[in-house]
């Protein structure tokens, strides 16, 4: 009887063992695989960065693959609108509030995240909504915004109406611009604008894109209250153009620390759609004249080291529309100071 007990107790201890080394394979095996996935992508994503599509005598990637950036953004936009209804005459010089917001991106293998604060929307003061997308590649680059405001202020004919204080007009504009970059081997828009690539020497390229302006002007609930005889207005105003520009990126210094961008994207508007409604008489402006809407870019990029940098840049769009119907003239604007390391 106790030679039995003995020989369970000694049975039991090794099924316990056989079952412990059969998880602990199972689990490094399991961990093993994930490791193996991860180096994996990691591969995937090194190959894809580090893959030379360009001359390197111009244009080389940096041998780290983390990019941190802290920026400081500054952003505002302008409004011009006239028009004639009904023979009733109407004139708006309006801007929105300025936004001002401070950003950190974390990038790693083109692979990119951020995290914006703005103090004034902190604070309870600032309540428009804006969306900035912005891609730059060797050969396409990208830029939409997206604003919603309802802080228009500004001076404005119209009626009994000589200023317009916030909270009168609620705006919905949407602003889009693509360029493709011709002499992308030696050219490298990310360079002067993104700083995941590095511009050894001074070159430039031929762009082609295009552009789009579109959104809407409305009077709000808070306007009529104030002003029991201010009219109704609606404005809508949709345009399309297609444009040929130059970009230029000069380099200068012995080590090649420094680097001017300049770019600029003159584009005429094959498509409009504009319309100014004020007590619900409306004026269209559809046919076609020389309108036009322009997008430049401009920056400078210092490198302390070929790890650290620090720089500024300003991006622009507007648009020149003027004639005897219906004028929309918006100007969108962004400015940039930035500090960045590669890891």
């Amino acid at each position: 009887m106790i030679i039995r007990t003995f020989l369970s107790i000694i049975l039991l201890c090794a099924g316990t063992v056989v079952t412990h080394a059969q998880s602990v394979t199972t689990d490094s095996t399991h961990s093993a695989r994930k490791q193996s996935l991860g180096k994996r992508i990691d591969k995937k994503l090194s190959n894809s960065y580090f893959k030379q599509k360009y001359d390197t005598n111009y244009v080389v990637r940096p041998k780290e693959k983390w990019l941190l950036r802290l920026m400081g953004n500054y952003a505002g936009n302008y409004i011009h609108a006239k028009g004639t209804v009904n023979d009733v005459y109407s004139k708006y010089d309006l801007h929105t509030r300025r936004n001002t917001s401070l950003t950190l991106e974390v990038n790693y293998c083109d692979l990119a995240a951020s995290l914006s604060l703005n103090p004034d929307k902190l604070r309870g003061i600032y309540d428009d909504y804006e969306f900035n997308f912005e891609y730059h590649g060797q050969k396409l680059s990208l830029d939409f915004n997206y604003l919603r405001s309802t802080s228009l202020t500004g001076d404005i004919e119209l009626g009994n109406i000589k200023h317009l204080d916030e909270d009168g007009l609620r705006m919905n504009v949407v602003n889009i611009a693509g360029y493709y970059t011709f002499n992308h081997n030696r050219f490298s828009f990310p360079a002067a604008l993104y700083q995941n690539y590095y511009q050894r020497h001074s070159a430039g390229s031929l762009l082609a894109g295009f552009s789009f302006q579109g959104g809407s002007i409305k009077t709000t609930d808070e306007l009529k209250a104030r002003s029991l005889r201010a009219p109704e207005v609606h404005l809508t105003f949709t345009n399309v153009a297609l444009g040929l520009g130059y970009g230029y990126n000069l380099v200068l210094g012995q080590r090649s620390q420094w680097l001017l961008h300049l770019s600029a994207l003159p584009s005429f508007v094959i498509y409009k759609h504009n319309r100014l409604t004020v007590n619900k008489e409306e004026k269209r402006d559809h046919g076609l004249c020389f309108n036009m809407i322009f997008n430049e870019r401009a920056s400078i990029v210092y490198h302390f080291t070929p790890r650290y940098f620090a720089g500024a840049s300003m991006m622009m769009s507007n648009s020149i529309f003027d004639n005897d119907k219906v004028t929309v003239n918006q100007n969108k604007w962004l400015a940039r100071a930035f500090l960045g390391v590669r890891l």
